[in-house]
């Protein structure tokens, strides 16, 4: 006697029950599942860009929102800053790399970053086409920015202000491409590197002297940039220590170029300074950035942890509603095979007087069980993978990452073992009256 064969049959002969116990297994194995793929592939991101920056520096604002803007480039600027009060305060000695950004521009959505070798550096970036960026207008892109763009060695392209692709084009100067990335599988994937005064000179054309971001820029950088700037003598950096950024001056025969020079240097501005600290200490100078400058420090570890207990609270009540839809699965099981014995009755108790032992009909309602969760198990991968690749192509077309990672993870062999439990339980428990069955007497009542 083929007992799975049986069970299958069964199964078919109640197709609007059994349709229904499937479909809820399904949907809550789906919602589990999508929720484990989004929040590993999130976390992988997430982790991936921000590994070695320990404090972003820009414009008073929102602090989360200079985290996003500045390292995974998917929100505005909070706006301009100073390039050299940014440059003082990273001269401390517990800072030991500063990386600037300057960002106002971009090309078919993808953004064009104004930044220096250490960035690539940072993200371990190589060259596979070409060479890095080093003069003005010259741009490196990332892997994802040619297989969108189509962009290649020699190619020239018009940028467009503000992080819009359909804002205003800047017609009047052109980017070349000298490199292309090969893919890092991160953020620089998806950007378009240059030099920063290359954002400089792009906005210079526009009567504005550094690149603008799309968030407001702190109102009293704005007043201090329309007073007359002072001349003070030349500084030596303290500790011996070059600046950060070589901005073009005129020749230094020329004494009253040269003061015209530092005036225009000191208004030169960036949107914002990637830092890393020399040991963890170096988070205390957080605070006294906030309280006693112009400028806002903000802590990528304690914004994005913030960030990720805020979307913990959707997610640990999504992921318990798919339990609860699992459990009502199991009950529509239990309810399903209940009504289903007792129909049978006749049927069982025929196959018992045949030969059939009480044992093998108890296996074969298991197996209408298992057979219910293991269908809603498959069906629900393939349910979460299709949610995963529609989830992704929205995010793909808004901020370029890639979150189509189909593999099967290891916690979803949990919630297999879960179902199969669920399933194997709801079907136990009507199961057990084939031991409390009298063959006669449930023979001679029909």
């Amino acid at each position: 006697m083929n007992l799975l064969r049986i069970s299958w049959a069964n199964l078919k002969d109640k197709p609007l029950s059994s349709f229904l116990s499937g479909l809820l297994m399904t949907l809550g194995i789906a919602i589990i599942s999508l929720l484990l793929l989004l929040n590993k592939q999130l976390d992988e991101q997430f982790s991936r860009n921000v590994k070695g920056i320990d404090m972003v520096l820009g414009a008073k604002g929102s602090p989360l929102q200079l985290i996003l803007s500045s390292i995974y480039h998917i929100d505005s600027p909070t706006g301009n800053i100073p390039l050299e009060e940014a440059e003082r305060l990273a001269r401390n000695p517990m800072i030991k790399t500063a990386i600037p950004l300057a960002m106002g521009d971009n090309y078919r959505s993808f953004r064009i970053v104004g930044t220096n070798e250490d960035y690539v550096r940072h993200y371990g970036a190589t060259v596979a086409e070409g060479q890095l960026f080093k003069k003005d207008l010259e741009v490196t892109i990332g892997a994802r920015v040619a297989e969108v763009t189509g962009l290649k060695l020699g190619d020239t392209f018009e940028s467009t202000h503000g992080l819009d692709a359909e804002a205003e084009a800047h017609k009047e100067a052109v980017y070349k491409v000298t490199g292309v990335f090969n893919r890092a599988n991160n953020v620089v994937d998806q950007l378009i590197l240059t030099n920063v005064s290359s954002v400089w000179a792009i906005h210079a054309e526009h009567g504005d002297e550094h690149g603008e971001g799309e968030g407001h820029a702190d109102e009293d950088h704005h007043e201090e940039a329309e007073k007359p700037a002072p001349k003070p003598a030349a500084a030596k950096p303290a500790g011996g220590k070059m600046p950060l950024l070589a901005v073009p001056g005129p020749p230094p025969a020329e004494e009253e170029h040269h003061e015209d020079g530092e005036a225009h240097e000191e208004h030169r501005e960036i949107t914002s300074m990637l830092i890393q600290f020399r040991n963890p200490l170096g988070m205390m100078l957080a605070r006294g950035i906030n309280d006693n400058s112009k400028l806002l420090a903000a802590l990528p570890s304690i914004e994005i942890n913030r960030l990720f207990s805020l979307l913990g609270v959707g997610v640990e009540t999504l992921r318990g509603l798919a339990i609860v839809i699992m459990v009502i699965a199991g009950l529509s099981v239990f309810v399903s095979l209940y009504n289903s014995l007792k129909e049978r009755r006749y049927e069982m108790a025929l196959m018992l007087s045949m030969g059939a032992t009480r044992t093998q009909l108890f296996g074969m309602l298991l197996l209408e069980g298992l057979v219910l969760a293991l269908i809603g198990f498959v069906l629900g991968l393939a349910m979460s993978r299709i949610g995963l690749l529609l989830f992704s192509a929205r995010v793909e077309s808004d901020y370029h990452y890639d979150l189509t990672n189909l593999a099967i993870l290891p916690q979803e062999w949990a919630v297999l073992g879960v179902a199969v439990a669920i399933g194997i339980l709801a079907a136990a428990l009507p199961a057990l009256g084939v031991y409390r069955m009298n063959i006669s007497r449930t023979l001679a009542e029909e």
